[in-house]
């Protein structure tokens, strides 16, 4: 085993669980029992000791970022806690609850809003099939974000029903959508998300699809958590965990995966979205083992050649 992986398995049972399933050869049995110490230990373990009394977290559903009940169920989701913990779906059915509005969609804001959030509503679409919430409003929520999918393919939080607003797709709803009907997993969703990925891939991951420079600088640094924001190795990892056949117009995210790479084999924290946490996972600037994960099972998968990878669903 190299100096990294070694490095990795040192870290949160949130890593080394995902580090041996990635990673490793590690039996099916291992890799379940270390999962299950994300609830136990480490950084899971501290946020589910966080919850509020009546099932929230910082007493608020949506806000503050990024303590709120929907950004810690999100990142609960990214340490891969297992699906139906008691504590993750009684949050689950508040977000719901809250949220759910006429239009099949989440409205927190309801009644100023008279429509509901696509980014919000994709975001609880993910986090409800994630943790295995048995509710059929889940199938309603899932429709309504397919009849929000843009003509480009993509999905725009600014984007009007029935027009006007927003006309081209937005990364940062696209990126949250596509993971969340990956998550829900059911085929009427197979459609939209070829389109989805068209739409990235036609930008090549983070260019602009009529010049071909940078469509935002912040693109190319890796975050973690990601929260509601996109980046390359973000859509990167998306592609990996849908099983993806291998296209060309990848290569420039994965040229800079490459070359933001560490001698020392491991990739950095680049940047930290602002806002209030109930702790910090990683030091910024520093070797992130988040990071360094994600871009090495990308480059493991990119370099396996044209098989389909396991499509990766909490079940």
């Amino acid at each position: 085993m190299d100096e990294v992986t070694e490095w990795l398995l040192r870290g949160d049972p949130a890593i080394r669980w995902q580090t041996m399933r990635d990673l490793t050869d590690a039996g099916g049995r291992a890799i379940e029992r270390e999962r299950r110490r994300v609830a136990q230990e480490g950084w899971g373990a501290r946020l589910l000791g966080l919850q509020d009394h009546d099932g929230r977290w910082a007493c608020g559903i949506y806000t503050p970022k990024w303590t709120s009940t929907t950004y810690t169920l999100l990142l609960l989701r990214d340490l891969g806690l297992e699906a139906r913990h008691p504590k993750a779906l009684r949050g689950c059915r508040l977000l719901i609850d809250e949220g759910f509005w006429q239009d099949g969609g989440i409205n927190y804001y309801a009644p100023k809003a008279q429509r509901s959030e696509t980014c919000i509503t994709a975001m609880v679409l993910g986090i409800g099939c994630w943790f295995g919430l048995e509710d059929a409003r889940l199938d309603r929520i899932a429709e309504h974000l397919l009849a929000c999918q843009m003509p480009d393919g993509g999905w725009n939080c600014r984007a009007k029903p029935g027009g006007g607003g927003a006309t081209h797709g937005s990364f940062h709803t696209t990126i949250s959508t596509l993971e969340a009907l990956l998550l829900w997993g059911k085929p009427a969703a197979a459609a939209a998300r070829a389109r989805a990925e068209e739409f990235l891939l036609v930008h090549r991951l983070f260019r602009s699809h009529r010049t071909g420079e940078v469509a935002k600088p912040v693109f190319k640094r890796f975050y973690f958590p990601p929260r509601w924001h996109y980046d390359v190795l973000r859509g990167l990892d998306y592609f990996r965990a849908a099983g993806a056949a291998r296209d060309r117009r990848m290569e420039d995210g994965i040229d800079l995966v490459r070359e933001r790479r560490r001698e020392d084999g491991t990739w950095n924290l680049d940047h930290l979205h602002p806002g209030k946490v109930f702790f910090q996972l990683e030091q910024l600037h520093r070797p992130s083992r988040w990071n360094t994960l994600r871009a090495l099972r990308v480059l493991r998968w990119w370099d396996a050649g044209p098989s389909r990878a396991r499509v990766q669903v909490n079940r």
